[in-house]
């Protein structure tokens, strides 16, 4: 019987140097904040459904705005273009109110939002800083139209179907907002695209 408590003991102590070697790894894989910010949203409200999928929305149009604001800045500092860099400013000035907005919407239902790029943004984030001139100027309309519309289409799904009434009514009162954005990128790029 001894043995056997004393192969339980040395089979336990093994395992928890082990577990503890693991979690010492020196790793430095940084996880793509909206996962982070999501998988802390199913955590808290894994019983939750209702609640997980207004969550995702807010992590969803988080992610948004902080693109949105990126885009922006790099549209002020690199386009020669005047149009462009006052729509630079405007998303700029339009996505950090929002950010706000949905910081504090987050905050008072306690869900977890991104707080840098995720991994895809910042690739679309380099792909167009690669760009100069009206090549620049081109992609980031074609970037703000595809965007735009892929925004608008979760505020109008959220607006009707979010289970929480304070995310259904701040869905439905951004939709205006970001339909004038996209009339304004399309409008953007009918200009460019006779240049």
């Amino acid at each position: 019987m001894k043995k056997l408590l004393l192969a339980g003991k040395v089979i336990l102590g093994a395992g928890l140097i082990i577990i503890f070697l693991n979690s010492c790894k020196n790793e430095t894989k940084q996880e793509d904040p909206k996962e982070v910010a999501e998988d802390t949203n199913e955590a808290k409200f894994d019983s939750i459904e209702d609640k997980k999928d207004d969550s995702e929305f807010l992590v969803d149009i988080a992610e948004v705005n902080l693109a949105e604001i990126e885009i922006g800045k790099l549209a002020q500092t690199k386009s020669t273009n005047v149009e462009v860099k006052k729509f630079g400013k405007m998303l700029v000035d339009e996505h950090t109110k929002s950010a706000s907005e949905v910081s504090a919407l987050a905050k008072a239902k306690n869900f977890t939002l991104p707080t840098s790029l995720t991994e895809e943004g910042q690739e679309e984030y380099n792909k167009l800083n690669e760009k100069s001139g009206i090549d620049f100027d081109k992609k980031f309309a074609d970037m703000m139209i595809d965007g735009h519309e892929k925004a608008i289409d979760k505020l109008r799904k959220t607006s009707e179907d979010a289970k929480d009434e304070d995310v259904k009514v701040w869905a439905s009162n951004s939709i205006a907002g970001l339909t004038a954005h996209l009339e304004h990128a399309k409008l953007l790029k009918q200009n460019l695209d006779k240049k």
